[in-house]
């Protein structure tokens, strides 16, 4: 049966390969977009299943907005994918007051407000399935990402909280947690800060590290996205990609017996 899915920051990258995906299968698609031209040859061709509307999703009362003309147009929303966002690039000390600001007014104040005025329209349907993009970082930090790392940690923990919270109204809420994919993340739509000379040792080590065969294929992604909106029981997380579970695995191992070691003085300090 097809679908309604309404998607933000559908112009390109993984956005936009979803969004062809799921126009080619039949289903109805609202793109929520900051320049809409960006989808003019894809709207003419998809007339009647394409709505495109233009937003900004910082801007709260524009999101409300947004979400009722989807509403309207094709009378309900069957699954939310909050995939606007981007990343920033810089180590702790670099970063500053305006660079932080904006990447947490876009990946974590813009995905609240998508969330919060999607959230009446599922509650009234009794159903609905929110996919919210995190990343493979939002699980795992690594040196000069940490701003990132931190707009993302804070979607996991909004998602997951989320999710206890809806599921008694047939809400389903999954984290996506995609490695590295060969997208323009990575390169155009990868902002900078003005680099401390200090930090070109731990920059350089961080690329002496990447190996070109850990960026995924965008476009395998489609696959997986369609079968995780057609789920009967979706995951509460999904990793894209293969590099990210062995990275998840060993992680959580070395925290676990970090923590196991240090367990007497946790217990301790409980205090009774």
């Amino acid at each position: 049966m097809a679908k309604t899915i309404f998607i933000t920051g559908a112009s390109r990258g993984l956005g936009r390969i979803w969004t062809e995906a799921f126009l080619k299968r039949g289903d109805q698609v609202v793109t929520a977009v900051r320049n809409p031209d960006s989808l003019a040859q894809l709207a003419k061709e998809y007339p009647s299943n394409l709505l495109v509307l233009k937003l900004d999703v910082t801007d709260r009362n524009a999101c409300f907005d947004a979400l009722a003309k989807a509403k309207n147009h094709f009378g309900a929303i069957d699954v939310l994918i909050n995939n606007a966002g981007y990343g920033h690039m810089g180590a702790i000390e670099e970063l500053n007051e305006e660079e932080i600001r904006a990447q947490i007014e876009t990946n974590v104040f813009g995905l609240l407000w998508i969330t919060q005025a999607v959230l009446p329209i599922m509650r009234e349907q009794k159903s609905g399935h929110i996919i919210q993009l995190s990343s493979a970082l939002g699980v795992v930090a690594i040196p000069t990402m940490g701003i990132y790392s931190a707009s993302k940690f804070a979607v996991e923990g909004i998602g997951e909280t989320l999710a206890a919270e809806v599921s008694g109204f047939g809400i389903k809420v999954t984290i996506l947690e995609p490695n590295g994919f060969s997208t323009d993340f990575s390169s155009a739509s990868l902002a900078q800060s003005q680099p401390i000379a200090a930090y070109d040792d731990v920059r350089n080590a961080l690329y002496a590290s990447i190996k070109p065969e850990d960026s995924g294929v965008p476009e395998a992604t489609a696959d997986a996205v369609l079968k995780l909106v057609d789920a009967e029981n979706p995951p509460l997380r999904l990793i894209l990609g293969k590099v990210g579970f062995p990275w998840f695995k060993h992680t959580y191992d070395e925290r676990v017996k970090t923590w196991e070691e240090w367990q007497d003085v946790s217990v301790a300090a409980h205090g009774k």
